[in-house]
């Protein structure tokens, strides 16, 4: 599996914006209790989400953690700060402690971040996303032609996966 970071709202400003804009208060509390439904089973949490932050730093600091041949520690890192703690994962100072956490060198990882030195990369990864028609992540793909959109329960996986044993018998 090889994830590619993508930034779903790359038009939020620098320091978040209130979900209310994108959601009524409603919507946000079903879906903040359907995510916690979902994931009880596997001893994940999810906090209370007021604010959506601008994702392009955590994304910019997660492909230097890739080259540094650390992404998958600085990615759990990521997603546990945002999803199960509510973090501001845009901010450089909790950027900074993650990236120590997963024995990076933070300074070089914020200087990587202040520099741009992964935008391009990310504008690609963007570009990929839009050509794909990718609207929600996650996003799998499997194969050449199947692919799943947004958290979806096993049976999802498990229909796809029959679906495209048939087809090759």
């Amino acid at each position: 599996m090889d994830w590619i970071g993508i930034e779903i709202h790359p038009e939020t400003p620098a320091g978040g914006r209130p979900l209310t804009e994108l959601f009524p208060a409603a919507d946000i509390k079903r879906m903040t209790n359907h995510l916690r439904t979902m994931a009880a089973p596997f001893g994940i949490t999810f906090a209370d989400f007021a604010n959506l932050p601008n994702s392009r730093n955590a994304h910019l600091a997660a492909e230097y953690a890739r080259a540094q041949g650390k992404f998958p520690e600085l990615h759990a890192s990521l997603f546990s700060a945002y999803f199960s703690e509510g973090l501001d994962i845009s901010d450089l100072e909790i950027l900074a402690e993650l990236a120590k956490d997963a024995g990076l060198d933070s300074a070089e990882l914020v200087r990587s971040i202040q520099q741009g030195t992964f935008s391009e990369k990310l504008s690609q990864a963007q570009k990929k996303a839009k050509d794909h028609d990718v609207s929600g992540v996650p996003a799998f793909f499997i194969g050449d032609k199947e692919r799943i959109m947004g958290a979806q329960p096993i049976e999802v996986f498990r229909k796809v996966l029959k679906t495209i044993e048939s087809n090759r018998s």
